[in-house]
């Protein structure tokens, strides 16, 4: 080590001096291409601006040999053919504003030009003025007639064939196989129009054809993704502002142990970005159980000019002007979209047990048809409604025990009738039951006002299993309902409406907790008093390097308060703080709900398993508990007569 100390010492100054251009493009090819993918990233980004309707995507060994995109655009003229393998030369840009709002999914002029340093490079472009193409050699600059219809290939030969060194670090032909197909994939879900086929060794693997339209990107989805995220997702259309965000959201059914199949677009490019991935995963927090991740495709459309793509060189990475938006768009439309109960969002079955269709999924409540008929509404011996005040609640002080809160809980609902009550012990059911409406016995399908049935989506509470489960019987099949569950989150959403439309109150701390805050956390608290003030905090600088936390929201007042300022303060650095703070109250509701919620055990009515699915019905998030697991689940005719092996 002495000696290496040494060495360095006893080097001798070097001047300053311009790199050759050699070097400087080996140093560009290395930001730009990590392995195959990255070429074929780039190639097809450069087919799409283009105008291509069909990309052929050719590769062999893995794409390590041989890279081939052709496509059927514009073309490159022949004079401009040199040109286009030079550095940072494009048609994309011309000045400084059109770089701040660019549209076009390549605009930097690096990559055919560290492509061309790093590999065989050769490219074949007639274009529409032209009654022939030209052939452009890479290495040595020919210029030639060629031979084959408007639009490009480029061909990339033996990558990294100067530079063996990377070479070795490749992975075995099957991994950058994956990677590849994975980057045309992730072109594919942004382009539905586009045509996309992509052959390995003259085989070919993967083929999308284009589907232009309104309807496109459903199709597309299901071509890519599979059938079963189609059926297992929800339709994402939702304007915040200057940012819209479109796509589909899988339900919770359908997460995953990685995240592997979740999709963010910015303008139609594919992104891995914090502010998207945070608000996407805020919004499955109610919903989503343990560490399961979401699956998702979301595209988020914003002016170009409040967005900069020029942040990596791989084009992966963006910046928001206003981050803030962003999250609040994404977060708002996945949760908005998941909201609505898929209780009925399958037609009724036919006369063979099977379900005859399927509704829009995405439809929301609104225009299904067991609900767009006036019906009568459940009795209310059982139940009154919630005070429209939640002062009572969001001033109760947390230091009390958990029976305590159930008590205060229980005070939100107003006692039942006598007579009720007594028909309730008569009947067997427990008194602790009166938040559960009541409704008579219906039948499979309910009469309106024009005589005309519309069906339960839940069906007809039939039986109560072990007293846990609620057995119901619909059109479709047999339904199984966790009672206990569904109770749970029926009472969370209500005291989480409750609590969104009351003011956030703060109760000051009579000794003010303090802390070492670092001087991102001081100059946040400083810059953002007014969005503290409204989340309930008061967070002030005590010393140079210490912040003082004198008031806390009053619902979180036995909270540990410099832990609650700290996220606070983190997440406000980097997205919308108020997700914290409405974290810390939801686990308090939750917490309370399950105290409040029917336990297991109880026998239930008729009148009060009925009440307790038409509630389902009504309930935002009822499919899932508030620990994510499912409420109910829907067995078919088909595959109850499977079971008893019916028709073989």
């Amino acid at each position: 080590m002495h000696t290496s100390d040494s060495t360095l010492g006893d080097r001798p100054r070097r001047s300053i001096r311009e790199l050759p251009d050699e070097l400087i493009s080996q140093i560009a090819a290395g930001e730009v291409v990590e392995r195959p993918a990255s070429v074929v990233r780039e190639l097809v980004d450069n087919a799409l601006d283009a105008g291509a309707s069909h990309i052929s995507v050719r590769l062999a060994a893995g794409g390590v040999r041989l890279i081939s995109i052709e496509d059927d655009g514009a073309g490159i003229p022949p004079e401009e053919l040199p040109i286009a393998l030079k550095r940072h030369a494009t048609s994309k840009i011309a000045n400084l504003l059109e770089l701040e709002s660019v549209g076009t999914m390549g605009f930097r002029g690096e990559a055919l030009a560290a492509i061309n340093s790093i590999a065989e490079t050769t490219l074949l472009s007639r274009s529409g003025a032209q009654p022939n193409a030209y052939f452009l050699d890479g290495r040595t600059g020919e210029l030639r007639p060629g031979a084959r219809g408007i639009g490009t290939t480029v061909e990339v030969k033996e990558l990294f064939f100067s530079v063996p060194a990377r070479r070795k670090f490749l992975k075995t032909d099957a991994t950058e196989l994956a990677h590849c197909i994975e980057s045309v994939r992730r072109h594919a879900l942004a382009r539905p129009d586009v045509a996309f086929t992509i052959w390995h060794d003259g085989k070919l693997i993967e083929q999308w054809r284009s589907h232009p339209g309104p309807d496109g990107l459903a199709q597309r989805l299901g071509d890519v993704l599979g059938e079963d995220f189609l059926a297992g997702s929800v339709a994402v259309d939702h304007q915040y502002g200057a940012v819209r965000v479109t796509g589909r959201a899988g339900v919770p059914d359908i997460s995953r142990s990685r995240p592997d199949q979740q999709f963010a677009y910015v303008n139609g490019r594919f992104v891995r970005d914090k502010v998207i991935t945070h608000a996407a995963r805020s919004a499955y927090e109610d919903v989503l159980h343990g560490q399961r991740q979401p699956v998702y495709a979301l595209y988020v459309s914003v002016e170009p000019a409040r967005v900069d793509v020029n942040v990596h060189p791989t084009k992966i990475e963006v910046r928001f002007r206003d981050s803030r938006e962003v999250h609040q768009a994404v977060r708002h439309a996945v949760e908005n979209a998941l909201a609505a109960p898929r209780a009925g969002q399958t037609a009724p079955a036919g006369a063979d047990g099977t379900l005859a269709a399927t509704l829009p999924l995405g439809s929301g409540s609104a225009t299904t048809a067991w609900n767009a008929a006036p019906t009568e509404p459940p009795s209310s011996s059982y139940f009154r409604p919630l005070q429209p005040s939640f002062a009572r609640q969001a001033s109760m002080d947390l230091r009390t025990s958990g029976q305590h809160a159930v008590e205060e809980l229980k005070a939100l609902w107003a006692p039942a009738p006598a007579s009720a009550t007594a028909a309730a012990r008569e009947s067997g059911s427990d008194s602790s039951l009166e938040s559960l409406p009541t409704a008579q016995t219906a039948p499979l399908s309910t009469p309106d006002a024009n005589g005309e049935a519309h069906d339960w989506p839940l069906g007809r509470a039939i039986a109560q299993l072990h007293g846990v489960y609620i057995l119901a019987e619909n059109h479709a099949g047999l339904i199984v309902v966790d009672m206990h569950a569904a109770h749970e989150r029926i009472v969370y959403e209500r005291l989480k409406h409750q609590l969104d439309g009351a003011r956030i109150s703060s109760q000051p701390l009579l000794i003010p907790a303090t802390f070492a805050a670092t001087p991102h956390e001081v100059a946040t608290a400083e810059a953002c008093t007014t969005v503290l003030e409204r989340l309930g905090l008061e967070i002030s600088p005590f010393s140079p390097k210490t912040l003082a936390v004198r008031a806390v929201p009053t619902s979180l007042a036995s909270g540990d308060a410099v832990e609650l300022a700290r996220s606070v303060l983190a997440e406000l650095a980097q997205h919308d703080a108020s997700t914290v703070v409405e974290r810390a109250q939801h686990e308090l509701l939750a917490t309370m709900a399950c105290h409040g919620a029917v336990r297991a055990n109880r026998r239930l009515t008729h009148e009060e398993m009925n009440a307790l699915l038409r509630q389902m019905e009504a309930t935002d998030r009822s499919d899932q508990c508030n620990h994510g697991r499912p409420t109910w689940r829907q067995l078919t005719m088909r595959e109850l007569d499977g079971l008893f092996m019916r028709g073989r």
